[in-house]
């Protein structure tokens, strides 16, 4: 792979061109880039500055992601290109994921071929797009998917979820399951803490289940920022109203990037958002980043059997034949082959 002519985007007048990876949309014009300062105009054709560059490639537990009803146990090899078209005060991954205007875009030059060889080399089971934000390396991941599915991998993204739907129609096909950031159900969150908006997150969530694509959501509760009880449950009605069988990860923040300031979230008020969730319908709650006082086994809904047992990474299937609760037979929603 090598950098060159971008998938999904326009061309317009005077030279500008529109990207059409994300909700954005940006019209940029002729020496400029757009958001994620990663796709960039030149001479009218947008280029993909990032493409087939990877800051990190390496194997990590699928429950890091998290996902917790994806082949539990087993290992899915990460990548991850430069750029986000976020911008959150709070990021975790700011070194990779912020690109200033005009910064050279880096990366050690990697074919899909050699992600996929090295991921079966490695024992995973899954490739996970990750770290930063696989929507604007696209073309990266359309070319590792399509040979991981030839290879039997499942593809696995971890999203902010401010996709496209130009990107959800082709990308969802190849997406096997994704853990997208809810990180608020206030417009106004999104717009000053992350330079986006909270509705095409939401049309996401839609689409991409409605596709039939595996989604857990996780959302990082910010001291004072997104934790009123009024607006969590505004958002877990939503992801009922959903699929209620989708899983609902609430983590604990600390300190980061611009949000120096604020402590990290309470565990009072991780477990008022947990009992939050269950109260909307929500079968399938887990805290992360909590430490020893994660809540973070699956139980089965139906018996209340313990299914599957998990200690920080550790994970035990205990409970679950074949994606069914071995004591009720009531299947468990997910991925188990």
């Amino acid at each position: 792979m090598t950098a060159g002519e971008a998938r999904l985007w326009q061309p317009g007048p005077d030279g500008r061109v529109t990207c059409l990876l994300c909700a954005h949309h940006c019209q940029i014009p002729p020496g400029k880039r757009g958001l994620c300062r990663v796709r960039e105009n030149r001479g009218g054709t947008l280029q993909a500055l990032n493409h087939g560059l990877l800051l990190a490639a390496s194997l990590d537990p699928i429950e890091k992601k998290p996902l917790h009803h994806v082949l539990p146990g087993s290992g899915s090899f990460s990548i991850a290109a430069a750029g986000c078209n976020f911008r959150c005060r709070f990021c975790q991954n700011a070194d990779i994921s912020q690109v200033a205007e005009g910064e050279a875009v880096t990366g050690v030059a990697t074919s899909a071929g050699k992600v996929v060889d090295s991921a079966r080399a490695a024992g995973a089971r899954s490739i996970a797009y990750t770290y930063t934000e696989p929507t604007v390396y696209w073309e990266t991941v359309e070319e590792v998917s399509t040979l991981a599915r030839a290879a039997g991998l499942r593809n696995v993204w971890v999203s902010n979820g401010f996709l496209s739907p130009e990107l959800c129609e082709v990308a969802g096909p190849l997406m096997d399951a994704a853990n997208i950031d809810l990180k608020s159900f206030s417009d106004r969150f999104y717009r000053e803490e992350c330079g986006g908006r909270l509705e095409p997150v939401l049309e996401t969530i839609r689409t991409l289940r409605g596709l039939g694509v595996w989604l857990e959501v996780t959302t990082l509760l910010v001291p004072g920022l997104n934790t009123d009880p009024g607006e969590l449950r505004e958002l877990t009605a939503f992801l009922s109203s959903v699929d209620p069988e989708m899983p609902w990860h609430v983590s604990r923040f600390f300190p980061r990037h611009r949000r120096t300031e604020l402590p990290p979230t309470s565990l009072t008020d991780i477990r008022a958002a947990l009992a939050i969730g269950r109260q909307a319908g929500l079968l399938h709650v887990y805290s992360g980043n909590t430490g020893p006082d994660d809540e973070a086994d699956t139980r089965c809904p139906g018996c209340g059997e313990l299914l599957i047992r998990r200690h920080g990474y550790n994970t035990m299937v205990v409970g679950l034949d074949d994606g069914a609760c071995r004591k009720c037979r009531r299947p468990l929603a997910g991925i188990w082959r």
